[in-house]
């Protein structure tokens, strides 16, 4: 879960779910949402004056502060080890694990009853589509229902509403394409689309307009969608999709392959370890450590080679087609010439 709080009102601006660790996508995404001043978190939001972050590497990348800094918003790094100057969100993230998490089926962090057991053993797990739609129903219930301490009895709504420090919108077209990164390079377009990473980007809209000179813009680690902007005048052109994209059958294909490839790996690095650890005679006198196992010349030798085996199986490319034969049309060069055997005598002679 990646959110962002308002520190005067307690209110949660935007939040964004991700079903592996939080990444630079998952911050963009929330970030938007944060600013945005539209359903589920409107009427919060608005430009802040000052973004401060726990020192969260994710938060501090190249795309996030470049993002803020085309809004002219300053980033705070806040120093390590220092809880008492991020209370807000410190109290955010401990009050979702006491006020939420903790009721959902399967969570680690309850008691457990005699023998390790759980009270609830055969609940069943929730999908992620119902995780995040409890969750965004606990963020509405914050903003609307909950009421802080530190807010005197009202709502973190209610204290934005009363709040009168004037907001600062970000218009939607620019605020779409605030968080897309840029390598730099220009491309063109061609009959093909637009070639991007070794793959084809293409869209309708580029009929008739082939040899244009583009940038291209993606959301980090989104990259089934471009984003084409003219390398001239940094004009947005329009989108550009993934084309001959997998099925889905070929994605899970995929993903099972790359699975299997990484427990063959995982056992061999498991094996490679066991055969690489020497174990040693205890010392009961003073002299020179002996190892307990000692190999055979054989099973030394047997080992040398399948190492060497397995060097050559690298290094083979069976995928490469053989050249084949020379045209007649070629030059060739003349073999060497053998003297006869009166040439010989003539030499002799």
């Amino acid at each position: 879960m990646t959110w962002f709080i308002d520190c005067a009102t307690k209110a949660i601006t935007g939040v964004a779910v991700t079903a592996h660790a939080p990444s630079r996508d998952a911050v963009l995404a929330s970030l938007r949402i944060a600013i945005t001043r539209t359903e589920p978190f409107g009427p919060v939001g608005g430009l802040p004056g000052q973004i401060r972050v726990d020192r969260g590497k994710e938060f501090l990348c190249r795309a996030v502060t470049a993002a803020m800094g085309a809004l002219a918003v300053p980033v705070t790094d806040l120093p390590a080890y220092s809880p008492h100057l991020k209370g807000t969100v410190e109290a955010l993230n401990d009050a979702v694990e006491e006020m939420f998490l903790v009721s959902l089926p399967r969570y680690t962090g309850r008691q457990k009853l005699n023998r390790g057991t759980v009270a609830d053993p055969d609940a069943p797990p929730l999908t992620y589509e119902a995780f995040v739609g409890l969750l965004l129903d606990w963020v509405t219930w914050w903003n609307t229902c909950h009421q802080p301490s530190a807010l005197n009895g009202k709502t973190p709504l209610q204290a934005w509403q009363a709040d009168a420090t004037p907001l600062t919108d970000v218009p939607a077209g620019q605020l779409a394409t605030f968080a897309l990164e840029d390598d730099g390079r220009t491309y063109t377009i061609s009959t093909s689309g637009v070639r991007w990473r070794r793959r084809d980007y293409l869209a309708p809209w580029m009929n008739g307009r082939t040899g244009t000179k583009v940038s291209v813009r993606h959301l980090p680690h989104h990259d089934d969608t471009v984003e084409l902007f003219d390398a001239t005048t940094g004009r947005h052109l329009g989108s550009a999709f993934l084309a001959a994209a997998a099925s889905q059958e070929q994605i899970r294909s995929v993903q099972a392959a790359r699975t299997a490839a990484a427990r063959r790996l995982k056992a061999d690095l498991r094996a490679a370890e066991k055969l690489r650890r020497r174990r040693f005679e205890a010392s009961t006198t003073a002299a020179p450590p002996r190892p307990l196992i000692a190999p055979t010349s054989a099973q030394a030798e047997e080992e040398l080679g399948a190492a060497a085996q397995t060097d050559r199986r690298a290094l083979a490319r069976p995928d490469l087609v053989p050249h084949g034969p020379a045209p007649d049309t070629w030059a060739r060069p003349r073999p060497p010439h053998t003297p006869t055997p009166d040439e010989d005598q003539a030499d002799d002679r």
